[in-house]
């Protein structure tokens, strides 16, 4: 593939996802924007003995990889790496890794959280980086990291994307939409927090200058160069880095006044601001104001998404009795509606394991009955999925003062009709479904952006709307039947 006219570049974007990584390229211009998938690896963790860690190298491999194979379609004109949030790496004096990244599931974070509410309180921690309070979040994981022989030797922090683009350029650098999730980062002056990260003993020179979306970060380094056959003066953009953010960038919103559902292995549901919401309402309800494109902010809440499918999926796998998705799906249609429902936000939820135990227990102390087919169970996580988004929404418009007119879901979840129906249903809003690769078409447009091919945030989100497949769903159903469900909940 190469480029054919000075109104169209070839991008690369490297997006690693929780359970895999894909280089994809994206041919980008006023009226085009085309992803072609050129690599998929797996990403498969791995349990050490002091915890669950990443298995990094296997991912920066996979990304030579598949840079080697964007580099056979042609001319490349830069590149963009965007991955999930929170979790780091540590790197010695010499910029040398040390030990393979800790995955955010990993059970040691938990039990970080009080050490750092006694020096930092929860309200404090709030007021400054308006984080939702998740046991994961970078400054618990980073306490916990506190009592590692690594500790003495570490001197910079880089969170992952910031990783790989050191080890393709050997800049350093920490770009602001994954920064924004760490619980370190000020979220109304849009920097690294000095007073959180004094107060917590840390040391500020760990933390590198900020980079915004659309910034440069180098070129190749020449055995990368060498490794991928892409030319040594290759760019790097630093694009949304956090994969949300990249998502969210690509909403195909026409008009303002939109809800969003970026909905993969999480679901992230909230509404696009001009400024954070720090309230002592807002930090109740558990919301998270972080960084998007251009100075907006994220208001939203992390929920559990497809995760809950994608464990009954494995844990009927080990047992040999896993159906195919759409014979699930097809089941979970037929089967009776809100016979279970449970809180997707329960912590029980979080760690791997078998799954349709934790919903049985789940069940079974709120008074109702498990399921008693895998469709059971896939309607069961569906429909609470749909009621987890409502939940969501109708809090982050009554925090924000902001009523949406419509929610746009996008990621992977937008393939699942029944989640994207019972959404509308359950909300009682239209649904906009798609674009499935919001992730990779933000990175890819962000990458557009800085050679002069597209115009502003609106106008990205006009190609999208211009140039993808989308599906739409209008509220079906009885409404109230909803709210019943709901109720049993405890929510509106």
């Amino acid at each position: 593939m190469s480029v054919t006219s000075r109104n169209e570049a070839v991008f690369a974007a490297v997006d690693l996802g929780a359970t895999s990584g894909r280089v994809i390229t994206g041919r980008a211009g006023p009226e085009k924007l085309v992803l072609t998938e050129v690599h998929r690896f797996p990403n498969t963790p791995v349990r050490l003995p002091d915890g669950l860690r990443w298995n990094v190298l296997a991912l920066y491999q996979g990304m030579l990889d598949g840079l080697r194979k964007a580099a056979r379609s042609g001319p490349i004109a830069s590149i963009g790496i965007d991955t999930w949030a929170v979790d780091y790496g540590l790197l010695d004096a010499d910029g040398a890794l040390l030990g393979l990244p800790f995955h955010y599931r990993d059970g040691r974070n938990g039990r970080a959280v009080e050490g750092v509410w006694a020096e930092c309180g929860a309200k404090e921690l709030y007021a400054v980086g308006g984080l939702q309070h998740l046991p994961f979040n970078t400054i618990f994981q980073l306490a916990a990291h506190r009592t590692s022989a690594q500790w003495g030797t570490a001197r910079t922090m880089l969170l992952i994307p910031d990783l790989l683009v050191h080890w393709l350029t050997g800049t350093v650098g920490a770009e602001v939409t994954n920064a924004s999730t760490t619980g370190l980062f000020d979220a109304s002056a849009g920097t690294w927090s000095d007073t959180l990260i004094g107060r917590l003993g840390l040391e500020r020179s760990w933390f590198p200058p900020l980079r915004e979306p659309g910034d440069s970060a180098g070129t190749l380094l020449p055995h990368v160069a060498e490794h991928t056959g892409l030319p040594a003066g290759t760019r790097v953009t630093t694009v949304a880095s956090h994969d949300t953010a990249s998502a969210v960038a690509a909403v195909p919103a026409t008009v303002p006044g939109f809800a969003y559902v970026s909905c993969g292995t999480w679901s992230l549901a909230g509404l696009e601001l001009a400024a954070p919401v720090l309230t002592e309402e807002s930090r109740a309800a558990n919301f998270t104001n972080e960084r998007g494109v251009d100075g907006t902010v994220r208001f939203l809440r992390n929920t559990m998404g497809l995760w809950l499918l994608e464990e009954c999926r494995r844990a009927w796998d080990r047992e040999g009795t896993a159906p195919s998705l759409s014979g699930l799906l097809a089941e979970a249609a037929g089967a009776r509606p809100f016979a279970a429902v449970i809180d997707a936000d329960d912590e029980a939820f979080l760690a791997p394991g078998d799954m349709p135990s934790r919903i049985d227990a789940h069940l079974v102390r709120t008074g109702q009955v498990p399921p008693g087919s895998p469709g059971g169970y896939v309607r069961c996580v569906l429909e609470s999925l749909a009621l987890a988004h409502r939940r969501t929404l109708r809090w982050a418009a009554r925090l924000a003062g902001h009523e949406p007119t419509r929610i746009h879901l996008v990621g992977g979840g937008s393939r699942n009709e029944l989640l994207c129906q019972w959404t509308a249903d359950a909300t009682g809003l239209p649904v906009t479904a798609g674009p499935a690769e919001a992730t990779a078409l933000g990175n890819i447009l962000l990458q557009a952006r800085t050679h002069g091919l597209v115009g502003d945030l609106l106008d990205m989100r006009r190609l999208v709307a211009r140039t993808q497949e989308l599906r739409h769903y209008t509220p079906q159903g009885d409404q109230h039947a909803w709210d019943r469900a709901a109720a049993r909940l405890g929510a509106a």
